[in-house]
């Protein structure tokens, strides 16, 4: 890379990190008339691209809620395509991601006076998930325990908030925290958020077993368990163990009927197997673990071989 190429480049991505990526842009465009080879100019000029139009059609939506939602959607869009190219220049990516989620942060945080709880909580997660982001962690996590206290519950919270206890380098607070979001509804999950090593590498290693979308989700608890990942536990309260014990019941019956069987059941009950085994552990009732485990064969004996053995 010649030295214009490198000071164009430079000075493109400090303008696409404040947020102006049609400065940059146009920083690219010349800097692309001295060297047309340079794969990463043309990286960089495509974010411009992509987050100048984004930013255009943007001026036109309500500030707030509305504008903070469409950056959060975009930039799942954007990482989507950048999966798709062969050379990925990191530079671009993170300067996009700051000038993206600083200016999302702007707009949630206009809101935070919000008096229902319930939008509150999901206000606070997403100015949560922008301060993550942008490396914020004290932040982001302030945002994110206060989320989680306004709504108990939400998967999606706690996976955000077990991300960034990650990157702060707490691994057995985020072990438990991402085992119960996952727990509690794998399906609102959204791991295009999640950046963390301990999940990324989890991720990426159930995905080449060839799990995509809801199915992945799924699979993730189970092989994270198998894997020794989620190896930090909580005790179940009573009140849990008998709506455990009544959700494995409904699973089991949807699987004997093939008009309401999906790939999704199996995954689901053997991670509920899974907890209900960590239950019966701690009570020393191992009748109850024979049993369970004598289920998990006979729903996947591959399964219950890596979980034994």
């Amino acid at each position: 890379m010649d030295i214009l190429t490198e000071k164009g480049l430079k000075d493109a991505i400090t303008f696409l990190e404040a947020g102006n990526p049609a400065q940059a842009k146009m920083i690219i465009d010349e800097s692309l008339q001295n060297d047309l080879e340079s794969w990463e100019l043309f990286f960089t000029s495509q974010c411009c691209i992509f987050w100048a139009d984004t930013f255009y059609r943007l001026d036109k939506s309500e500030p707030g809620l509305q504008k903070g939602d469409i950056l959060l959607q975009e930039w799942k869009n954007f990482i989507a395509s950048t999966k798709q190219k062969e050379l990925v220049y990191e530079p671009a990516v993170y300067a996009a991601c700051r000038g993206v989620f600083s200016l999302a942060l702007q707009n949630f945080s206009q809101l935070l006076n919000e008096r229902d709880s319930i939008l509150k909580a999901e206000i606070m997660r997403k100015t949560g998930l922008c301060y993550k982001k942008l490396g914020e962690f004290e932040n982001a996590r302030m945002c994110l325990s206060q989320a989680n206290n306004l709504q108990q519950k939400n998967a999606a919270v706690l996976a955000d908030l077990a991300d960034c206890y990650a990157l702060c380098g707490d691994a057995r607070a985020a072990k438990v925290l991402f085992r119960e979001a996952f727990f509690t509804d794998f399906k609102k999950v959204d791991l295009d958020f999640l950046d963390s090593q301990l999940i990324r590498r989890l991720v990426e290693r159930t995905e080449k077993l060839g799990y995509t979308g809801d199915a992945l989700k799924a699979w993730i608890p189970v092989y994270a368990v198998l894997w020794g990942v989620f190896s930090a536990k909580r005790m179940l309260k009573a009140q849990e163990v008998g709506k455990l014990k009544q959700e494995i019941y409904s699973l089991e019956n949807e699987m004997k009927d093939p008009s309401r069987s999906s790939k999704l059941l199996v995954p689901r009950l053997i991670n509920m197997y899974f907890w209900l085994i960590d239950y019966c552990q701690t009570t020393e009732d191992n009748r109850s673990i024979h049993e369970i485990l004598l289920k998990i064969k006979i729903t996947d004996p591959v399964i219950h071989d890596m979980y034994v053995h």
